[in-house]
């Protein structure tokens, strides 16, 4: 049995005239299967929004391949537009116009009829908890609430392929979840997620895959517990309570550690192959030098420090 993909690119390349080395895509490629979520991450300039233009038919590729749930970018353009959504970083609605207005006024511009374009509307306010609210100005709307009828107002014509550009920018912890509920419900109902985010957790929570971007080229993939996974070994994290601690900690767990031993402050972190025995080695030793730490946690490495590793860039934006 094969698993239909949405989204294909093959060797994609783009090139800006006079852009810097490695800016734009320099062998770009990507496969998404139907009905799940991928995250495009990178640092500032590796291609993440270069990419997007391009599957979207926003932007023409110097060479390489790329296809739409089967159609051609390149060929059949229209095809394309047809089959996709777009949401871009900030929400195109209409402030002055209800929500409910909105998303009639966007049913429109997609040449459904009046009748349609209104049970489409309340269909979807529903579908995002947005039916008590339907008929208040979008001014009125929270941040997470205008994010929500942003997405709804780019499920007006039901696209297979949603693609999705940093929905949380700017929300609060309320709003963020309010969006990654609504993208959730969206992939349960079958649609396919492209999405690119500078929130590293946030991939993490929603993405089955991810796609990490350095010049313009994937340098890794997988899902977010196989690409922790490539670090290695996990991490024993000891707060500690007295500056004067730290060298003593360093000189006592240093045989334990499987590599470069990271101290931030009063944190100090050890990583460790056999989690188990060095949680029970790290506790007699911290009890033999009468230490007491404020924490202590084992945890598996973080989808940040991952990036970081591969990318050897800062925060992705």
């Amino acid at each position: 049995m094969t698993t239909e993909r949405m989204i294909e690119a093959f060797d994609v390349r783009k090139n800006y005239a006079g852009g810097t080395e490695g800016a734009g895509l320099n062998g770009f490629d990507l496969e998404v299967e139907a009905g799940t979520v991928t995250g495009l991450l990178g640092p500032n300039g590796a291609g993440k929004t270069t990419a997007v233009r391009i599957l979207a038919t926003l932007l023409r590729m110097d060479s390489g391949e790329a296809r739409i749930a089967g159609y051609d970018v390149s060929r059949h353009g229209a095809e394309v537009r047809r089959t996709i959504g777009l949401v871009g970083q900030y929400a195109a609605v209409d402030e002055i116009l209800t929500g409910k207005q909105n998303l009639v006024m966007f049913g429109r511009l997609n040449h459904l009829g009046h009748t349609k374009a209104t049970s489409r509307a309340d269909e979807l306010l529903e579908r995002f908890g947005l039916t008590e609210s339907a008929n208040l100005p979008a001014s009125k709307y929270s941040g997470g609430m205008r994010r929500r009828l942003d997405l709804a107002a780019s499920l007006i014509v039901a696209p297979k392929v949603l693609f999705v550009d940093e929905p949380t920018t700017g929300l609060d912890p309320a709003g963020r979840a309010e969006v990654w509920s609504a993208v959730r419900e969206l992939v349960r109902q079958g649609t396919t997620v492209l999405l690119t985010t500078q929130y590293l957790d946030e991939a993490d929570q929603l993405a089955d895959r991810i796609s990490m971007l350095k010049a313009g080229k994937v340098v890794a993939e997988g899902t977010p517990d196989a690409l922790k996974a490539q670090l290695g070994a996990d991490w024993l994290d000891l707060v500690l309570t007295a500056t004067d601690q730290v060298p003593l900690i360093l000189q006592l767990t240093e045989r334990l550690a499987d590599g470069d031993i990271q101290v931030d402050d009063l944190k100090v972190s050890i990583p460790v192959k056999d989690r188990t025995r060095a949680l029970v080695e790290v506790a007699t030793l911290l009890q033999e030098a009468k230490i007491e730490p404020a924490d202590i946690t084992l945890r598996r490495p973080t989808l940040d420090e991952v990036f970081l590793h591969l990318t050897g860039a800062g925060v992705p934006a």
